[in-house]
């Protein structure tokens, strides 16, 4: 059987490129499909060499390659996989669009919907500075283009799945489909656990508007006795730094191991975007550190919150200073209430083991018939009902 994985863009590593480490390591004899390679850090293909469209070599494209998101339907489309029988694409833009034919199953895992042409559109045309003009307007075309295209391309998919059960309802909005929940991996080999905890907060991410970042360093700039340690980069880094009191030491990017060692020693870790999922939430946990989180989007799935039994973190119900503040408060009010090790057992549900074991079994479960009907089109089984087809049913 010849497997293509397809994945939006390779830029930047992040919780999309750990999704498709992991479905890599599950199919290693696969070919790779992206519509640009821009990667330095191979480890999440497994330096794999990966095919690209034609906007690997437009102009600009390696620091603009979002510039290009009118063209990426178009390039998406032109990915040749008529010969492969299986594939499975990682998809929060347009990695789901690639055409597929009858004989061929197509399975696409869903980090999101195009969040910023559905229900963040808004949102997006506000950060971006776009709610206003002639810019404005043609940023709406666009995004209605981009909204029909992404609902078409969905009927092109033969089955769905979600990284949470927030996605699986934002899927069941725009493509009016339904998707099976298959929560990301984390790699809790390289996450240690740390009982110890030491007098600061952490938060990490990259500094993209929807992110917030900016909301929790105003939060705690006006909190001077509370530390807080930010690591990461991004657009954003220039107005972080301008809002970033005395109390607040921002780290840029670092390796791993340095946001390893962060998460182990904080008191706790800070979250404020409506994320698909959060896998820095369930890291933070897997190295034993409760997280202060928003109460909307996957961390509600991925967290255990106060006043729940053997809690993992503390959610506050708006993007606020006051109610983050708030939320800081009544974590240091209940301290005692959290544990490490039970930090640790929550994140444990979401490893790559399981993450595997889930995806595997799900592509299993959804192959035989395709191969019977593919080879066999008029074979007996046919006349059964769905449920009771079986591969063995098949006479060759």
């Amino acid at each position: 059987m010849k497997v293509a994985i397809v994945h939006d863009w390779l830029v930047v590593s992040g919780g999309a490129e750990k999704v498709l480490k992991n479905i890599i390591e599950c199919f290693p004899d696969a070919d790779v499909f992206s519509i640009v390679d821009f990667l330095e850090d191979r480890e999440c293909v497994k330096g794999k060499s990966v095919n690209t469209s034609f906007i690997q070599k437009m102009p600009f494209a390696r620091r603009r390659y979002r510039a290009y998101l009118p063209l990426m339907p178009i390039a998406i489309e032109q990915v040749d996989l008529s010969g492969y029988d299986l594939v499975i694409s990682s998809s929060h833009a347009v990695a789901k669009g690639v055409l597929t034919g009858p004989n061929q199953v197509h399975i696409s895992y869903i980090h999101s919907p195009i969040r910023y042409a559905w229900d963040l559109q808004h949102q997006y045309l506000r950060e971006s500075h776009l709610d206003r003009g002639l810019r404005s307007a043609l940023a709406r075309v666009l995004l209605h283009y981009i909204r029909g295209w992404d609902s078409r391309s969905a009927n092109g998919v033969d089955h769905l799945v979600a990284n949470s059960q927030f996605i699986a309802r934002r899927i069941r909005k725009a493509y009016q489909r339904e998707a099976t929940v298959i929560y990301p991996p984390v790699d809790l080999a390289n996450m240690p656990i740390g009982t110890e905890k030491e007098d600061f907060y952490v938060t990490a991410s990259r500094m993209v508007p929807y992110k917030r970042i900016d909301l929790i360093v105003q939060a705690f700039s006006q909190t001077p006795e509370r530390k807080l340690v930010v690591i990461g980069d991004g657009p954003e880094m220039k107005k972080i730094k301008s809002v970033a009191g005395d109390n607040v030491e921002i780290l840029g990017h670092q390796p791993s191991g340095v946001l390893v060692d962060h998460l182990r020693r904080a008191r706790a870790f800070v979250f404020a975007a409506e994320e698909d999922f959060g896998i820095s939430v369930v890291e933070a946990q897997a190295c034993g550190t409760p997280v202060i989180a928003f109460g909307r989007g996957g961390a509600l799935e991925s967290v255990v919150g106060l006043p729940l039994e053997r809690p993992t973190g503390v959610f506050f119900g708006e993007q606020t200073s006051a109610s983050l503040l708030e939320a800081v408060t009544r974590f240091e009010s209940n301290a005692a209430l959290f544990d490490a090790r039970v930090c640790r057992k929550n994140a444990e549900r979401f490893s790559s083991e399981n993450f595997k074991k889930a995806l595997m079994g799900f592509v299993d479960a959804r192959l035989p018939y395709a191969c019977v009907e593919q080879f066999l089109p008029y074979a007996p089984s046919q006349s059964l009902p769905a449920e009771e087809r079986h591969l063995a049913d098949v006479t060759p």
